[in-house]
């Protein structure tokens, strides 16, 4: 006989799909309460992908408080890091990156490779976008060893910063062949909210290579699917993108469109640092 599932386990894959699958867009008032400190992780990953910034951040105190898990602690710290470096502040994210990093040695087996990835490679964003290069690639190779035993969306996040190191260094061949690996490990996931991302990165990286059309014409694409699924702060970026490789007229309006995402982002509590949108992992 099978067992019907309590409204407990209900709520958490509901939680758990909004922050790793197909439903990243539910709205705020369609998340159920969290029954346990991991599907108050999952939600507030779900209201981060939203731009929910303020309701996102006090579910991951509540988590802090709650939970004696260390890989989980690790995640919820790691994560804040994440929701800081969205908006442009990588040095503040790098100190709850490197608490991240401490957490995750108190963690065993895939928790452990799971919570360590998510932390250096937090922190290896942080380096690039504190314009330390040869830092970030230093971190994220201490990365690799540790994805053979993490999720796998840690490679897909991991193949994002790298994209973006490459960027950030003139490399943008190199950089396509991150972020189409990216694209690809993400396709086989159930997590929208990593596909569009993955994608987002390859019309950087075609932009950096020079083909701005191609960029452009990407861009657009990541755009109605970031509309489609809710996922704000995605598009913001992705406005930023369009605002710097469309045609006058296309890139004037992304310029108003950033503004606008900039400003719901802001209402939602993300307080944007000088120099803007990063595309680096979130």
């Amino acid at each position: 006989m099978q067992t019907k599932a309590s409204p407990a386990d209900i709520g958490s894959e509901i939680l758990a799909s909004t922050a790793f699958g197909a439903t990243p867009g539910l709205a705020a008032t369609e998340l159920p309460e969290p029954a346990d400190p991991l599907s108050r992780w999952y939600r507030a990953v779900a209201l981060a992908g939203q731009g929910r910034y303020a309701a996102a951040r006090a579910d991951l105190r509540t988590v802090a408080r709650t939970t004696t898990n260390p890989g989980l602690k690790s995640l919820v710290e790691s994560t804040r890091g994440s929701l800081l470096r969205q908006l442009g502040d990588h040095a503040a994210a790098s100190t709850f990156d490197g608490r991240a990093a401490t957490l995750a040695l108190g963690a065993t087996g895939t928790a452990r490779a799971e919570a360590l990835a998510d932390a250096y490679t937090g922190l290896a964003a942080d380096a690039l976008g504190t314009g330390r290069l040869a830092l970030a690639r230093k971190v994220l190779d201490r990365v690799r060893p540790l994805l053979a035993d993490a999720p796998a969306r840690a490679e897909v996040r991991w193949h994002w910063v790298r994209a973006e190191t490459a960027l950030a260094g003139g490399e943008s061949a190199a950089a396509l062949r991150d972020a189409g690996k990216a694209v690809e490990l993400a396709a086989a996931l159930p997590s929208v909210r990593h596909q569009v991302k993955s994608a987002l990165l390859v019309a950087a990286a075609t932009a950096a290579a020079g083909d701005l059309a191609g960029s452009a014409e990407l861009a657009r694409r990541v755009d109605a699917d970031c509309r489609e699924n809710n996922l704000l702060p995605l598009r913001w970026a992705t406005a930023m993108l369009l605002s710097g490789v469309a045609e006058p007229a296309l890139a004037r309006a992304a310029a108003d469109e950033a503004a606008d995402h900039g400003a719901r982002l802001r209402d939602m509590g993300g307080v944007i640092a000088p120099l803007g949108a990063r595309l680096v992992d979130g």
